[in-house]
């Protein structure tokens, strides 16, 4: 049996499926400015029409694709339409990754209310750049739309490519070659195998970043050189470029309800809350789950299909009889449980300072006087990342001894803890810091110590820092704000928190030169001495989000 005969087969056994279902294939949608692109329609057998659920999506409309991105529903009582986007799979135009769909999705949503078998409703669905398809016409579709359901996924993947000011040099290099290779014979198969292998291969060549792109694919790839090109404009807010690819101020606007779904080694994450945030601000009760997933896991499919299913049958056919009670549903790593909670974040959070102590200790007492720990930063061997969130490929924290043994990376370790601490919720670091160079980064990762020493990365981030980013005191001493990923973790008792403080994470962010050029051309590394405050005026700590 075929992979995707044995994904059909599940789709049967999920409550409800019980339809056979017929096929239209190639149907042509035209675009307001000529182009056509081309659908795919799945509808079951039975009295009609039932209510559609639109996937619009870049990576292919059928097979493996098709199953892992909405035909279930069709087995299920749904109407599914699947589009190609523009310059995708047959659908005419240039793929423009990011630059089309807004457009495009209305003049899509238009031609699906004028078509016979339209029943009056329907809902969109889809994980990464599929829910963002969805996100660029949720607030403009009208009221036919009447349900949303996104996974690991957000409105505005801006932020995600220049993580804390920086280049996410790794997600943004694969994720091109992916798709530029998707449409080759088992394009998408190798790709997902061989991407990053490519993109780290051509990062480990020390080139300059804007001719990293040839390395590993053998051709420029237009996507990650305006990611490249338009990196000040993004951090500035005011470029063009992102204008037209940031739908996360009409969030609030959105009238459908939205269910989300999201990993806690995901990479886009921290934006898919802000996205459940604004909802939240504007009066809306979106629901949220959050598993122990990454990307590319194959895990989070059946719960997302399970989870989507309710959330369409009670938006769309009135059946609540499948919702939870509580929208937030969050897996707690390390303690190895679902807990359910009324929002995010969770009610009765406090925010705890863990302080960084002399000696490499930390702990919720103030630092005592000390000197700051030091350490040398040499972009011409950037510090590297153990584990961390990926866009392909496995992020299973890992063991982070061998990077703890590095020169420029330093490690504060709490005492054993005598009770269970869980830490749900947003994770930060408020550093005290000075460094030789006015243009750096500092990179900040959370661990878990077990009692065999083991120290698995539970979340981390980073800020760029530039000249007039974050002032100076009179001795050069900026404090930084360091957002972290998001995490719901119970860190044991007979465990230890562990804290690292450096200034890489190559490559997974393109390494800081220390220059001010240009991203894509720099070529001059300059070495950063510094330095972290930990005394009592300067009291740098890790803030831990602790849930009784």
């Amino acid at each position: 049996m075929s992979l995707t005969d044995r994904l059909a087969t599940q789709a049967r056994r999920l409550p409800g499926g019980r339809y056979r279902i017929t096929s239209e294939r190639d149907i042509p949608v035209p675009m307001a400015d000529g182009t056509t692109l081309l659908a795919d329609r799945y509808a079951p057998v039975g009295p009609g029409p039932q209510p559609t659920i639109l996937v619009r999506t870049p990576y292919g409309r059928r097979g493996i694709p098709a199953m892992m991105n909405g035909l279930p529903f069709a087995y299920l009582g749904f109407q599914v339409l699947v589009q190609s986007v523009r310059g995708t799979f047959g659908s005419g135009g240039e793929f423009d990754p990011l630059g089309d769909e807004r457009e495009d999705g209305l003049d899509t949503v238009r031609w699906l209310k004028k078509q016979s078998w339209f029943g009056g409703s329907f809902g969109t669905y889809g994980p990464s750049y599929l829910g963002y398809t969805a996100w660029a016409v949720a607030a403009e579709a009208g009221p036919e739309l009447k349900a949303m359901a996104a996974q690991i996924t957000a409105s505005s993947f801006r932020d995600a490519a220049y993580v804390g000011g920086a280049f996410a040099l790794e997600a943004t290099l694969s994720w091109a070659d992916l798709t530029t290779r998707q449409e080759r014979p088992l394009g998408l198969v190798q790709g997902g195998l061989l991407s990053k292998r490519r993109a780290v291969r051509a990062a480990l060549s020390g080139r300059p970043l804007g001719e990293l792109d040839v390395l590993a694919n053998g051709a420029a790839m237009p996507f990650f050189q305006d990611l490249l090109a338009h990196h000040g404009s993004a951090l500035e807010s005011d470029g063009t470029y992102w204008q037209k690819r940031d739908f996360s101020a009409m969030v609030g606007d959105v009238g459908a309800p939205v269910t989300l779904l999201g990993g806690w080694y995901d990479v886009f994450l921290p934006w898919e809350l802000k996205d459940y945030l604004a909802l939240r601000a504007a009066g809306k009760r979106p629901y949220l789950t959050i598993g122990p997933w990454w990307h590319a896991d194959a895990r989070h499919f059946m719960v997302s299909t399970r989870e989507s299913l309710a959330w369409f049958r009670a938006h769309l056919m009135d059946d609540f009889r499948g919702l939870r009670a509580n929208p937030v549903r969050l897996y707690v790593t390390g303690a190895g449980e679902w807990r359910e909670f009324r929002d995010w974040p969770v009610p009765g959070t406090r925010t705890e300072r863990w302080h960084l102590q002399p000696g490499g200790g930390l702990g919720e007492r103030g630092p005592l006087a000390s000197e700051p720990g030091t350490y040398r930063y040499n972009p011409a061997d950037p510090t590297p990342a153990l584990g961390g969130p990926t866009l392909l490929g496995s992020s299973r924290p890992v063991d982070n001894r061998p990077l703890e043994a590095r020169d420029d990376v330093l490690v504060f370790t709490s005492q054993v803890l005598r009770a269970d601490l869980d830490a749900i919720g947003p994770v930060g670091a408020d550093l005290y810091v000075r460094s030789s160079r006015e243009h750096t980064d500092f990179v900040v990762r959370l661990c878990d110590v077990g009692p065999d020493g083991t120290s698995l990365n539970v979340c981390e981030g980073g800020l760029r820092l530039s000249p007039g980013t974050t002032p100076a005191d009179g001795d050069g001493v900026r404090r930084v704000l360091v957002d972290l990923w998001p995490t719901g973790h119970r860190f044991r008792r007979g465990h230890r928190i562990r804290v690292h403080v450096a200034s890489g994470a190559y490559p997974k962010v393109a390494r800081n030169p220390g220059t001010g050029e240009p991203l894509g051309t720099a070529t001059t590394m300059l070495v950063a001495d510094q330095e972290v405050f930990h005394d009592p005026d300067r009291p740098s700590a890790i803030l831990l989000p602790v849930v009784p």
